[in-house]
């Protein structure tokens, strides 16, 4: 790339990020933006206006002072009557200016919001097993909210203060052309400073987000109910305590060192400017004293010296503040720019009304990114429709992997999954996930009412139905949810006011009640009984044949006892099937699967 090339390359990512923001803040507020840019221009004329009419005033009471007077004083009230008036729209103009800019950041955050959810649901499973991905989703989540806000209102701040800059300069220049420019000299080295530190401030940023993470993991821990039984038993409160300190302290220390440095920079530049600054103003006085000019184009010359100073202050802060917003917007961007893995199909097939044939997995091989080790290794198996199908083997063997393949949260790296002869590839997602109802074993906690943490199974179902306290039934949920306070209305867990916490077990069957509501042609339960004792358990299993009754169901479980219902057992060892067959077939063979039948067994002899 020639180098003028690469020299142009992060201005123009600059602006391509910079209109991203403008466009992300006119898509969330439009009406607020235009309101705010008419603001905009009449609070950077106002103080002008104000400032002239002070120099008519000066002039006339100090001519008039001289000669007539009586004549003078009503044109001077007159003149402070109008720059009163003035004063006061310009308050005015203030006042709806900080109430549209809170609604325009309500509004841009709100909306910037959603865009972040939508993608984090968009963003394939692969993204949220991958730490960089957090590193990155970390600072979008932080950043996001308020920088294209904090975008606009600088836009607003430098096109405000410009207004009024190129009003002052044309006023200096009419007087003594060195005097605008040397006010604009005067700023150029507090520019530089500031684009340079709002830049290394963006590359420290980047470079401690882990350290940031970890110390937000750590805060975790120690606030949150899931880890409060074992930090108070196993005494880990003072470590994670003090690992979380120390990381912030040096976080701090780095900080404050930083600010050190760009604060001395600043001093030096503000103090060139101040003497640039009275530099001027003893021109503007000595000409005064020559005669030059009057009394009133003094104070005027004096307020725009003043005023433009501060408009040039807030042109450099504006615009370092933009450049370090646009900067930090970056993170937000290339959390947007992920491109998925799993890619939805151009024309997609629709999924079979029946399924007829049934599933194959045909020589599938899967790793996981970033790993070179096969977890699934040349796997083939036939599942049936109308059948219920184990899949067993130790920790790590390949089970739920064979799962998430099938939901397409993943694809497989070699061979491919087949549904009545149709590659899963070509479904969409949305209607290939919509036939599987799957209840996975770290399945989630909703601290939400009984009923919603049910009818979350099949949302395309009334969250009233009578279909929610039969699928309750069936899972046994219903006992414990009639012994909650509010029944099916009782939020669960303790996050929210009012709300009761249920054991494991009872989780579990809530959990299970999701599948039983399914109206899916293909169920897959992980562990579904893990937490259950054996009563409960032969209950549930009971009612899961029945309601596996014409669909594919496929059981994943460590207890070999809970699968001998299954008409084909695939046991897997090292990410191959080892052996295949009915559990009477199986034990015959004498083979790996006997074997650990007999281990489990001989503890209930």
């Amino acid at each position: 790339m020639p180098m003028n090339d690469m020299h142009n390359m992060p201005k123009l990512e600059n602006m391509v990020r910079l209109r991203r923001a403008l466009s992300l803040v006119l898509q969330s507020a439009p009406g607020w933006t235009i309101a705010s840019s008419v603001l905009v221009v009449l609070q950077g004329a106002l103080p002008l206006v104000s400032l002239y009419l002070m120099k008519l005033i000066v002039d006339a009471i100090s001519s008039g002072a001289a000669s007539d007077k009586q004549g003078t004083y009503p044109h001077a009230i007159l003149l402070i009557a109008i720059s009163g008036l003035v004063a006061l729209l310009n308050a005015f103009c203030r006042s709806l200016a900080t109430m549209v800019s809170e609604a325009q950041a309500q509004a841009v955050t709100d909306h910037v919001q959603g865009v972040l959810h939508a993608k984090s649901i968009e963003a394939d499973l692969e993204y949220y097993e991958n730490p960089q991905f957090y590193d990155s989703f970390h600072r979008a989540q932080r950043e996001a909210p308020y920088r294209p806000t904090r975008i606009v209102n600088g836009l607003v701040q430098v096109f405000q203060n410009a207004v009024s800059l190129v009003a002052i300069v044309g006023l200096l220049i009419s007087f003594q052309w060195s005097l605008a420019l040397l006010l604009v000299l005067a700023s150029i080295p507090g520019i530089f400073v500031k684009l340079r530190y709002s830049d290394q401030m963006y590359r420290w940023q980047c470079r401690i987000t882990p350290r940031e993470r970890k110390a937000w993991y750590l805060h975790t821990m120690l606030t949150s109910d899931a880890y409060a039984k074992e930090i108070r038993l196993f005494r880990l409160g003072f470590e994670f305590k003090n690992q979380y300190q120390n990381l912030r302290r040096k976080i701090r220390q780095e900080r404050l060192e930083m600010a050190k440095i760009r604060s001395l920079a600043e001093l030096v530049t503000q103090a060139v400017a101040n003497i640039a600054v009275y530099c001027s103003y003893a021109f503007v006085a000595y000409s005064t004293i020559e005669g030059t000019i009057t009394i009133g184009s003094l104070v005027m010359y004096f307020g725009a010296l003043q005023q433009g100073q501060t408009a040039l202050q807030g042109i450099m802060s504006s615009m370092a503040g933009l450049y370090e917003d646009n900067l930090f917007l970056t993170s937000f961007y290339d959390f947007l720019d992920l491109k998925p893995k799993v890619v939805e199909p151009v024309h997609p097939v629709e999924f079979p009304a029946r399924i007829k044939d049934g599933i194959i997995f045909s020589h599938v091989s899967f790793k996981y990114p970033g790993s070179d080790r096969l977890v699934l290794n040349d796997v083939s198996m036939h599942l049936l429709p109308d059948e219920i199908v184990a899949l067993v083997g130790e920790n790590g063997s390949g089970k739920t992997t064979q799962v998430k393949l099938l939901c397409r949260l993943y694809d497989p790296t070699e061979g491919r999954i087949t549904i009545d002869g149709i590659d899963l590839r070509q479904f969409s997602t949305a209607s290939l996930r919509q036939e599987i109802g799957v209840i996975f074993q770290d399945y989630a906690h909703y601290n939400l009412s009984a009923r919603e943490n049910i009818w979350f199974g099949n949302t395309n179902s009334s969250p009233d139905a009578d279909e929610i306290a039969e699928a309750a039934r069936c899972s046994g949920a219903d006992e414990v949810v009639m012994r909650l306070k509010k029944g099916y209305n009782t939020i669960l867990g303790r996050w929210f006011e009012e709300g009761e916490e249920l054991s494991i077990g009872e989780w579990q069957k809530v959990a299970l009640a999701r599948a039983f509501l399914s109206t899916a042609q293909v169920l897959v339960l992980d562990e579904p009984t893990s937490s259950l004792d054996a009563r409960a358990e032969e209950e549930v299993f009971q009612r899961f044949r029945q309601l596996a009754a014409g669909r594919t169901a496929i059981l994943i479980s460590h207890r070999l006892s809970t699968v001998k219902m299954a008409k084909c057992i695939y046991f897997l060892k090292d990410g191959k099937i080892a052996e295949s067959g009915t559990h009477e077939e199986l034990m015959a063979r004498s083979g790996e699967y006997a074997r650990l039948f007999e281990i489990q067994a001989k503890h209930y002899r």
